[in-house]
C-alpha cells in the first residue's frame, strides 16, 4: 500500500495547495474513506497553517497537543473527515470539519459550547446477539442500543468521547439538512419529503427549494434551524 500519494491526483475534497510539492501524505484506514477525509498532517498544516512543513506537523501532533473527537491522536496520518472535532490542546481552540460549495473539506471555528459533541449520520443498522441493534454511523462508529428506535438517514447528537446520545434529527419533512455531494454541495436546504423506492432504485429526498437529491448526499443538521455553526455561504 502506497504511503503518499500526488498532490496533483489527490482527491478534490482535499483543500491542499496542488504545485508546492509533489507528494502529499496518504490518510491511514480508520474511520473515514481516502476522498471523504484529509491526513491529519495536512490538516494542521494545510489548512490550520500552525507550521511550515511536515517535520514540524509531525512534532505537534507527535507531542498530544492535537485531539480529535475528543481523543488525544498521535498517527499523522488519522483521517479528519465530516463533522470530526479537531481541539488544538495548548491553545484551546476548536474547529468542526465541514463541506463547502465545492465538495471540498473545510474546517469552521467552533467555541466551547460546540467541542463537546458532534453529529453522527446513521448509515446502517442491524441486529446482534441477544437482541441488540447496532447503529453504524458514517463516522466508523458503532454503537449498541437494547431496543429499535433510530431509522437510517437520522442523525445523532452524540457527547464526545461518551458516545452518550443526546438527541436525535430525523430524516422528516421540516428539518434541515446540509448537502454533502450532488449537484449543490455545502448547501442548507429545509426537507420537504422523503421517497422510499422498492428495489434498487436510490431513495429520493426533496427540498423546499425546488429539487431533490439521493438520500446519501443529505445530511440531517438541525430541526427548524441548524445544530451547529456552518461555513459563512459563498458571495453572489
Amino acid at each position: 500500500m502506497k504511503k503518499h500519494v500526488k498532490r496533483m491526483a489527490a482527491p478534490k475534497s482535499w483543500a491542499v495547495p496542488r504545485k508546492t510539492s509533489h507528494w502529499v501524505s496518504k490518510p491511514s484506514p480508520g474511520p473515514h474513506g481516502l476522498a471523504e477525509s484529509m491526513p491529519l498532517m495536512s490538516v494542521i498544516r494545510d489548512m490550520l497553517k500552525l507550521c511550515d512543513n511536515s517535520r514540524e506537523a509531525r512534532f505537534i501532533i507527535g507531542g498530544r497537543g492535537v485531539a480529535v473527537d475528543g481523543r488525544i491522536v498521535t498517527d499523522y496520518k488519522f483521517p479528519v473527515g465530516l463533522m470530526d472535532v479537531v481541539t488544538l490542546l495548548k491553545t484551546k481552540q476548536s474547529y468542526r470539519m465541514l463541506i463547502d460549495y465545492k465538495a471540498r473539506l473545510q474546517l469552521v471555528a467552533i467555541d466551547d459550547t460546540e467541542k463537546g459533541w458532534k453529529l453522527s449520520r446513521v448509515d446502517d443498522k442491524k441486529v446482534v446477539r441477544k437482541g441488540k441493534v447496532q447503529l453504524n454511523l458514517h463516522d466508523g462508529r458503532c454503537i449498541l442500543l437494547p431496543k429499535d428506535q433510530y431509522k437510517t438517514g437520522d442523525v445523532l447528537k452524540i457527547e464526545l468521547p461518551s458516545q452518550k446520545i443526546v438527541k436525535v434529527f430525523k430524516l422528516e419533512k421540516g428539518n434541515t439538512a446540509l448537502l454533502v455531494g450532488g449537484s449543490h454541495p455545502g448547501s442548507v436546504q429545509t426537507i420537504e419529503s422523503y421517497q422510499i423506492r422498492r428495489g434498487s432504485a436510490p431513495n429520493i429526498v426533496t427540498f423546499k427549494e425546488g429539487f431533490g437529491t439521493v438520500k446519501e448526499n443529505v445530511f440531517v443538521v438541525g430541526d427548524k434551524t441548524s445544530e451547529i455553526k456552518l461555513l459563512e455561504a459563498k458571495a453572489a
